[in-house]
């Protein structure tokens, strides 16, 4: 009888356990619906009353600092904030978190030395030199940020916000290679997002305002030391004539298959492997090249013309779109050249 209570009483207890697990779960749950719906006084009240079961949970605490955050009670929000950071188990949300919090409430020195302290922590995370870099943007302090963006874009090739930062900085600078280099990328690893329609706008920009804005790519390029910029230069430099018919959709299709084709007949190849290039020439090989280009530029180059390419075209526009849904674009580590 004793064997047999004492199972029944283990058996009791454990049930019992699981059974506050699947509770403050579906509390959870609940409280995130209020926040997906803006009801955030509902979601802290849930919330706080899950904690009241389990205090040291840390999914918990980073909930009730966003809800705070996301009704905008930055007060509220500082000292939950604060106490994520300092736990031995935080992660990199709650850096990202407490650095959501701190801007808000212009804390620019306090999330200065929050974001290192996280880096400290976390020297592989690329959403904190990310959101680092547009931390010092936003003071001024440029040279700080695109070095973070770069320094995210080598630690942590496969996260595109990096990419999306420097790319929009570079735009604005005299530099003809970056913007174009890591606009593509960007659109490519978040293709679907608001951003991605944003970037590629910029990045026809950029092929027609800065890349092939005047017919000898290379003046102005004396005092580049980048082998890389340099050679992508060149290498583009020769299709120069082409652009101008005008840069549209057909002509960058032209322009963009004979640059692959030359740089992976010239040493360039072997020298600076990159993802993108091979992503393009898998593209020509297999007979998408031309569709690529169009869900590239035509978007933003003519909406219109875009729409009737892809009714006259529906079978390779459609090969393309299945192809594309099929695979997630990521950058491989040591591919990074700007620092050269």
């Amino acid at each position: 009888m004793k064997k047999l209570f004492l199972l029944l009483l283990t058996g009791c207890l454990v049930t019992g356990a699981f059974a506050q697990d699947d509770d403050i779960k579906t509390m959870q749950d609940n409280a995130r619906a209020f926040m997906r719906a803006s009801d955030f006084n509902n979601a802290i009240m849930v919330l706080n009353r899950a904690l009241e079961k389990d205090k040291n949970n840390l999914e918990l605490q980073k909930d009730l600092v966003m809800s705070y955050y996301l009704k905008r009670d930055y007060n509220k929000a500082l000292p939950l904030a604060k106490a994520l950071i300092d736990r031995d188990d935080a992660d990199v949300v709650c850096y990202q978190v407490a650095g959501n919090v701190l801007k808000a409430l212009e804390e620019v020195k306090e999330c200065d030395k929050m974001y290192k302290k996280g880096l400290k922590k976390f020297p592989q995370s690329g959403p904190l030199y990310s959101e680092y870099g547009e931390l010092l943007y936003a003071t001024k302090n440029i040279t700080g940020a695109i070095d973070l963006w770069e320094k995210g874009i080598r630690n942590a090739p496969s996260y595109a916000g990096n990419y999306y930062n420097a790319a929009r900085h570079y735009f604005f600078t005299h530099d003809k290679t970056w913007s174009v280099i890591y606009g593509e990328i960007f659109i490519n690893m978040e293709s679907l997002s608001e951003r991605a329609a944003a970037m590629k706008q910029l990045l026809l920009q950029s092929y027609k305002e800065k890349l092939f804005a005047g017919s000898d790519l290379m003046k102005g390029e004396e005092k580049n030391k980048n082998e890389f910029s340099r050679a992508f230069l060149e290498t583009m430099n020769k299709q120069s004539s082409l652009a101008s018919k005008g840069l549209t959709p057909e002509t960058l299709t032209m322009i963009r298959t004979r640059f692959i084709l030359d740089w992976f007949q010239s040493p360039n190849a072997t020298k600076f492997p990159y993802r993108l290039f091979d992503y393009q020439r898998q593209l020509i090989q297999d007979g998408m090249f031309e569709a690529y280009n169009q869900w590239l530029f035509g978007t933003v180059h003519d909406l219109a013309a875009y729409d009737n390419w892809t009714k006259s075209h529906a079978e390779a526009y459609e090969k393309f779109s299945n192809f594309q849904k099929s695979r997630v674009f990521k950058m491989p580590p040591n591919q990074n050249y700007q620092s050269n």
